[in-house]
């Protein structure tokens, strides 16, 4: 067991092991049956533009992503555009994450104590649906975690060392993790009560304010900018009591981890860092979403670092209990409790790999088009964003003419397109034999809400008849046909 060999040999083996246990996790299942779901395509289909044209789109929607989406384009244009190169850098900045906090946790707590926290970090369900993700969260939970360490760092650092290098490394990671999602500066006040705990010097909170300080002002002109888009997250849900059972669940587990530790504040602790960076973003968040609902977990999930620094403590700590009467037993205690959560997880693990883990899937529904398009068909979207589909599988719609599309989402800025008032849609749709409509399944389809939607409907309900009609992955295509 890697935390009883001795130091000279376990120092390397204590973040590799994490890194690749994570790395392995990640792998298994990253193309989930060659599915790809809307918040994945917005990624895909946006990183697939020309960098000017990127820029242009940010002005109008999304620039809260702006960093993520040119970060994408560059992988795009060296690597091409699959599920791997889309959802590989989240799996690798877990698996980073990861080796982060079996250093915090090896600093803190020991060995056992910091290679149980990596290893567990990829188990926690919330962060598996976001290890294989095309989105930026989890590039934010590593950047969380970097800076988390290099404030370790700092705070355990002899008198000799040199540490403006570290708080200046600190200060760009907080910005750049900021300007992927400007949420992520929750991360400083996180750190600010882990200073408190600790009874940290003068000297410290000044360069804390001042590091911190300089983060945030190089993220206001995008949190400034990015609250003229904020009807982009006008969809979320206010905030309800039900809401809070899931973190409060965390926070009770946490607070064992933390009670395990035997925290005081003479010391720089894992209950001292992780407890913090567990219970702050989650309070944060629901504080924020009392003024305007944003509560959505996969924006603080870099908090899931904190749950597994205090899973990590509470296993170092049983070690430790058990060492003195069951030496042996004790060396085999965290890869048998990794393996029995593995095992416990396997569903969640399975259903995590699953399309079915997402609420649709725009590449099945694509293939569905392929198979049953004829030339001269035309084809709608209801509502308009479900034009992902085509946009992520060009080559599924050749021959198929968009008649609702006024300008492409290329040339209009945007993530969907601009569409024709409702009256030229009208005029197309009556000019066609067979149309081809693209929408949500029924299980999750919404009752059609803009002008232009309801037209498409009403017509296609006055005029057409179904003749095929397919769900697949959260999608549906129907196939009308004019009647005679």
């Amino acid at each position: 067991m890697l935390c009883h060999i001795t130091a000279a040999r376990r120092g390397p083996l204590i973040w590799i092991a994490p890194f690749l246990w994570t790395l392995a996790f990640g792998l298994w299942g990253l193309s989930r049956q060659d599915s790809v779901w809307r918040d994945e395509a917005a990624t895909w289909q946006v990183a697939g533009r020309p960098a000017d044209r990127i820029g242009e789109m940010l002005g109008n929607v999304d620039a809260v992503h702006g960093l993520y989406y040119f970060f994408m384009h560059g992988l795009f244009e060296v690597f091409g555009a699959s599920t791997t190169t889309l959802r590989l850098p989240s799996v690798l900045a877990v698996a980073a994450a990861a080796s982060c906090v079996a250093l915090i946790g090896r600093r803190l707590a020991g060995s056992c104590a910091g290679l149980g926290g990596g290893l567990a970090l990829g188990l926690l369900p919330a962060v598996q649906f976001y290890l294989q993700e095309g989105r930026p969260y989890a590039l934010v939970a590593a950047g969380a975690a970097v800076s988390t360490l290099l404030l370790v760092s700092l705070l355990g650092g002899g008198p000799g060392r040199r540490a403006w290098p570290r708080w200046t490394a600190y200060g760009i990671t907080v910005l750049v993790c900021a300007l992927l999602n400007w949420l992520s500066l929750l991360i400083l006040p996180t750190h600010a009560v882990t200073l408190w705990w600790v009874r940290a010097g003068r000297g410290v909170w000044l360069r804390w304010t001042a590091y911190g300080a300089g983060a945030v002002a190089g993220a206001l002109p995008l949190i400034l900018f990015s609250r003229t888009q904020s009807d982009q997250v006008s969809w979320i849900p206010p905030l309800t009591w039900h809401m809070l059972i899931g973190p409060g669940i965390l926070l009770a587990i946490g607070a064992l981890g933390a009670w395990a530790d035997r925290p005081d504040r003479s010391r720089l602790s894992v209950a001292a860092v992780g407890l913090p960076l567990l219970a702050v973003p989650q309070l944060g968040l629901i504080g924020l979403s009392l003024v305007q609902p944003l509560f959505l977990d996969r924006y603080v999930l870099f908090g899931m670092l904190g749950l597994a620094l205090l899973i990590g403590a509470a296993l170092g700590a049983a070690v430790r209990a058990c060492a003195p009467r069951f030496p042996r037993a004790s060396a085999l205690l965290v890869p048998a409790v990794i393996g029995v959560a593995v095992l416990a997880l396997l569903p969640v693990e399975l259903g995590k790999r699953a399309p079915a883990s997402r609420v649709d899937d725009v590449l099945a529904v694509a293939g569905e088009v392929a198979r049953l398009k004829e030339d001269g068909d035309a084809v709608l979207f209801v509502p308009a964003a479900r034009r992902d589909t085509a946009l992520v599988s060009p080559g599924a719609f050749t021959g198929l003419d968009d008649i609702a599309l006024a300008r492409t989402p290329v040339a209009s800025a945007t993530l969907k397109g601009e569409e024709a008032d409702p009256a030229r849609i009208r005029a197309a749709m009556l000019a066609r034999r067979r149309v081809l409509l693209v929408t949500d399944s029924a299980k999750v389809a919404k009752a059609p809400s803009a002008e232009r939607d309801k037209t498409k409907a009403a017509v296609l309900r006055e005029h057409f008849t179904v003749v095929e009609d397919r769900q697949v992955r959260g999608r549906r295509l129907t196939v009308y046909e004019r009647r005679a």
